[in-house]
């Protein structure tokens, strides 16, 4: 039997996920063009209070601000997962970038996930309830983001609000997008094809033919709404009972067919040397609605570092904080977010 697949590239959904991070206290980077100070946002749900962290460039003026999206598994605000070695703080340098720039933002710990899972646990036990990986569903993550996304448009202080999604997160935000006034859109490394064919391309050359029969199967079984049991061990941690429900509701959208629903200016990122979404991911998207434009970040890889192809290197960038994220990625966002924060 072949090895068991990698995780640190298959999609994960693990739901309650504790990984405390310590609170934000207030930070200033002279040496960025435009002075910025980092600080705590809250946002107050029925299941707990969500936490992020707010990017504000100073400024007399109204400034334009992006709402950054994380993607799957337990991966935090700044980028970061608990499944690997160390942080690269990924959307954390992003997100200072963009605020050398002028441009503010806010990145937030999904549900389960780093300060708001402690919150949801806090809420549940008050509540004398329990949190369970099966109650959780796709859509909540958009209404999560929706949510965000009209506490941002209700604030003076932001003259235009931009969602943007990294990997998971572009599918996120491409939805929620449609559902608040956003002004514009930015995918980072999305997917352009529905999840099973993501799933099946990532695990296909470690699973044996009878496996791998198996985990074609599943996928069809979930999309028709059916669950599945009982799962091969090999496969469980893909397809466990209690992550169905979410499967099932993920399934339903295809994020070819949901772009093209969104009527505003797009960017759609990818970066050359990304050994989890690839180019024909970027041009599906581009694809599948008229008003995208495709910016290509050469050398750039999956956690927005510039590296090369090589496995080493690109396995130790996913646990570098200490590796600067692509200065074009920084510079292409910045333009097409001053660009168009007046339509």
């Amino acid at each position: 039997m072949k090895k068991a697949f990698k995780i640190s590239i298959v999609i994960l959904i693990p739901l309650m996920v504790v990984s405390i991070s310590s609170a934000q206290a207030i930070i200033r980077d002279r040496s960025a063009k435009s002075t910025f100070i980092a600080e705590q946002i809250t946002m107050e749900t029925p299941t707990g209070t969500f936490y992020g962290t707010l990017a504000l460039p100073q400024s007399r003026s109204s400034i334009p601000i992006v709402l950054i999206i994380a993607g799957s598994g337990p991966t935090d605000r700044d980028g970061n997962s608990r499944l690997l070695k160390g942080p690269n703080n990924s959307l954390k340098l992003l997100a200072e970038g963009l605020a050398a720039h002028g441009i503010a933002s806010v990145r937030y710990d999904k549900r389960g996930i780093g300060e708001t899972a402690r919150a949801m646990q806090l809420a549940a036990e008050k509540a004398g309830i329990q949190l369970r990986e099966e109650d959780l569903s796709f859509e909540t993550y958009i209404d999560d983001a929706v949510q965000w996304g009209k506490q941002l448009r209700a604030d003076r202080r932001f003259s235009s609000l931009t969602v943007m999604g990294h990997s998971e997160g572009s599918l996120i935000g491409m939805v929620a997008a449609q559902r608040m006034r956003a002004n514009a859109f930015v995918s980072i490394a999305g997917a352009g094809h529905p999840v099973q064919q993501i799933i099946l391309e990532q695990v296909k050359s470690q699973l044996t033919p009878e496996l791998l029969k198996t985990a074609e199967d599943i996928p069809n079984q979930l999309v028709a709404g059916n669950k599945v049991e009982p799962i091969p061990s090999e496969l469980n941690v893909l397809f466990r009972p209690s992550v169905q429900p979410y499967l099932i509701s993920w399934l339903r959208y295809d994020p070819a067919k949901e772009i093209s629903k969104l009527r505003m200016p797009i960017l759609i990122v990818q970066g050359t040397t990304d050994v989890q979404a690839s180019l024909q991911d970027a041009q599906a998207l581009v694809k599948g609605n008229a008003k995208a434009t495709l910016l290509l970040i050469e050398g750039m890889n999956h956690v927005l570092k510039t590296v090369p192809k090589e496995p080493e290197k690109q396995r130790s960038s996913y646990s570098d904080p200490m590796l600067p994220v692509a200065p074009d990625l920084i510079s292409g966002i910045s333009n097409f977010v001053n660009k168009t924060r007046s339509q």
